[in-house]
């Protein structure tokens, strides 16, 4: 008799879901629900791990609601977020100078604040050939301190940029993952799922550097999660959360950051890929 039982799915790696909960511009009277202060951040990153969140994307701001990369104003942060999630989630601070820090300040505060992942503009570090050697201290010091760098690509040009310095040796191999950050130039700064393509077009043309060096994307506007499901599907990683997008994928405006987790974990059920935690992402790393 011929069985009729259905196969197994084959096995799928997990995804990791990052929130971005604030960003550096936006306040409370963009959304009431936005977190500045660290009683709300600890609360967004309580929320956003129940949601399905591996990792909290960390910004901050100084007394004013301005952005800010002081170590003063990370670390109680970081202790309130630290109290209500423990280990659960992967505190990834930023480096984004929102045209307020060089690059000797950014790189500062991760020497001082020594935290276990940052995010890092490339052509915010390095912007040009006068600041190679600086930067290639830096990214030798956080592979020898284990601090988990994201390096942030906001074109193909990017990524042509990332693997000139990786094969120049001035970014060391492995220990490190990138995003492609989706429609930062498009008209109205509105994403599409088609915007990923020309990274990925850049990314495998070079197969020996970008071999088992991880991707996700961050997309602006209600498409966010189009995007998101899109990476997903092609073997990427997912960054969601009020810093680009406050718009549920229907268009109406999402109660909080952990709704748009929530709704992008329901879509990715179709894909068979679990959401991966805070120990799974760790381990890519270790």
């Amino acid at each position: 008799m011929t069985s009729t039982a259905t196969p197994p799915l084959p096995e799928r790696a997990p995804i990791a879901v990052a929130s971005a909960p604030n960003g550096a511009r936006k306040t409370h009277a963009d959304h009431p629900a936005l977190p500045i202060t660290p009683d709300e951040l600890a609360a967004t990153a309580r929320a956003c791990l129940d949601a399905g969140a591996a990792m909290l994307h960390l910004h901050v701001r100084h007394a004013d609601g301005t952005h800010s990369l002081e170590a003063a104003d990370y670390r109680p942060a970081i202790e309130r977020v630290r109290q209500a999630v423990g280990q659960r989630l992967v505190l990834q601070v930023t480096t984004e100078a929102v045209g307020r820090y060089t690059p000797a300040q950014q790189m500062a505060v991760v020497r001082e604040l020594r935290p276990e992942a940052v995010s890092a503009a490339l052509r915010e570090l390095v912007p040009d050939a006068a600041h190679e050697s600086e930067a290639t201290a830096f990214f030798g010091w956080l592979a020898a301190e284990h601090i988990v760098p994201q390096y942030i690509l906001y074109d193909a040009a990017d990524v042509g940029r990332y693997f000139d310095l990786r094969r120049r040796g001035l970014i060391p191999p492995g220990g490190h993952w990138v995003l492609f950050v989706l429609g930062r130039y498009s008209a109205g700064q509105t994403s599409s799922p088609d915007d990923l393509l020309p990274f990925l077009h850049a990314w495998h043309a070079e197969t020996a550097l970008s071999a088992g060096v991880r991707w996700a994307v961050c997309a602006f506007g209600a498409r966010e999660a189009e995007c998101a499901l899109a990476a997903a599907l092609l073997g990427g990683h997912a960054r969601l959360g009020f810093e680009n997008n406050m718009l549920l994928a229907q268009g109406e405006l999402a109660p909080d950051n952990a709704a748009l987790i929530r709704q992008f974990a329901s879509a990715a059920g179709v894909l068979h890929r679990p959401l991966a935690d805070a120990e799974q992402l760790r381990s890519w790393f270790a």
